[in-house]
This record gives C-alpha cells, sequence and structure tokens, in this order.
C-alpha cells in the first residue's frame, strides 16, 4: 500500500533503576549510546537539537520536551513527502527503586509503508530490552557503539543460519543459551538476552551487548562495547568477520 500513514506505537516497560538512571539513559547523548542506535548527541532544553550518527547516515531533531526525571521528548524534521517521527518517553518512579517507562513512537509513514511500520512494532520493544540490560549490567558506564555492516544475503533465513553458527548456536535460539564465537584472534563467551527469529539476536558478554540486526536478507551490527577500544577499528573489525561469516 502506497501513499501517507499516521502511526502511533506505544510501549511500556518496568525498569530496575531509579528515574534519574533512566534520564541519564534517554536523555543525554552518551546514554543513549548505551542501548540505541549510532552516536548521539543530545542538546539539553526544549528546542534544542539531537543528532544520530551511524556510517553513511546522519539524523536530526528537535527537543520538544524535557522535564528532567519526567518527561523527554523530540521530533525530527518533515521530510518532501510529508514523513516525520516523533519520540516521547514518559518516567513514573514505582516501589522499591525501580521506574516504569512509556515510549510513544509516532509520525508520519510515506510510500510502502506497511514494511517500515512492521518493522518499527516490532523493533521496538527490542530496544527498550536493550535499556533494560544497559541498566541492569552496565549502568553508569560508557560505550562505544559499533555499527557494521555484511554483505547482502539471498533471504533472513541464510542471514539467520549463519549468525547463529557462528556464535556457537542452534538456529532454534532461546534467550539464556550460551555463546561462544571468535573474534579478533580470542573466543568471546556470553548468552543470549533477546532473540527474535529471524531478525534480531541480542548477546550480553562481560563487556558489551552484541546486536544482530537484520531485513531482507540485509544484516548489521548495532553492538555497545563497554570497553576502551578505537571505534573505527572495531567497525573495520566487525565488518570483516561479518564478511567471513558469509564467505
Amino acid at each position: 500500500m502506497t501513499g501517507t500513514h499516521e502511526f502511533e506505537l506505544v510501549h511500556d516497560i518496568d525498569l530496575a533503576a531509579t528515574p534519574e538512571q533512566v534520564w541519564a539513559a534517554i536523555a543525554t547523548g552518551p546514554g543513549v549510546d548505551a542501548w540505541f542506535m549510532g552516536r548521539n548527541e543530545i542538546e539539553p532544553r526544549v528546542g534544542g537539537q539531537t543528532r544520530m550518527s551511524m556510517p553513511g547516515f546522519d539524523a536530526t531533531a528537535t527537543v520538544t520536551a524535557y522535564e528532567p526525571g519526567r518527561r523527554f521528548g523530540y521530533r525530527s524534521p518533515a521530510a518532501e513527502d510529508g514523513s516525520f517521527m516523533a519520540f516521547e518517553y514518559l518516567i513514573e518512579a514505582r516501589d522499591g527503586g525501580s521506574t516504569a517507562l512509556r515510549m510513544v513512537h509516532s509520525g508520519i509513514l510515506a510510500g510502502d509503508w506497511e514494511d517500515e511500520y512492521d518493522a518499527l512494532r516490532k523493533g521496538n520493544p527490542l530496544y527498550l530490552r536493550s535499556l533494560a540490560q544497559y541498566l541492569e549490567h552496565f549502568d553508569g558506564r560508557t560505550a562505544v557503539p559499533v555499527a557494521a555492516f555484511g554483505p547482502q544475503q539471498s533471504d533472513q533465513d541464510a542471514v539467520w543460519a549463519a549468525v547463529t553458527a557462528a556464535l556457537g548456536l542452534a538456529k532454534d535460539v532461546r534467550e539464556g543459551d550460551e555463546v561462544r564465537l571468535r573474534f579478533g584472534g580470542e573466543e568471546i563467551q556470553g548468552v543470549v538476552d533477546t532473540a527474535l527469529e529471524p531478525s534480531f539476536l541480542g548477546v550480553r558478554t562481560g563487556d558489551a551487548l552484541l546486536r544482530f540486526v537484520g531485513r531482507n536478507g540485509f544484516i548489521l551490527t548495532g553492538h555497545h562495547i563497554f570497553a576502551d577500544v578505537d571505534p573505527a577499528g572495531t567497525e573495520q573489525a566487525w565488518t570483516a568477520w561479518l564478511a567471513d561469516i558469509f564467505a
């Protein structure tokens, strides 16, 4: 179906973190780097600018809500076809030092919007799962975002089969499965924290949240490395790793 489509997606998650910890994770550049996409900068005021950078891609937006510990929002500029996206996060303190977080993702999609809408509907909860993993296991640590792209494959089943095999996993992955992979001449051990076959696989190691994301035979990483590594060199190494597993 073509044309434009107005949408609103609402996602709720309970987080084992204080409202202050959640705020730092969603409303600061270093916080967002630890669980979302790309490298991020946020100007801390209503009307301020946000920027997300990935290899070959930059996105800017304007801060629409900035109430520390309570509410944060931003909206992208409208494209020529009228499409735009807006995010709003609502924070509510709960007993025991935990927090309820609501993400409202809205906007207008254009063109063949149904596939993109389906990807957003499935993808948003997965990023919130990454946020929960970050707050539980790496809170306060600075992450190096690593976006690496693999070669196009015939379909997503081929991508899933290659990635799971390289991680020492069976194709029918379950959360909690142990992971072993060779990277940089060393063995990395971890555990599957999130799995949505055949498009998203999350692995937690002692110093990283590794994310493998794919659609339609396309594969990229959205890793968050909580260690002092060279960003460009690490992205090159993961690009080579992806090329190798599909060779």
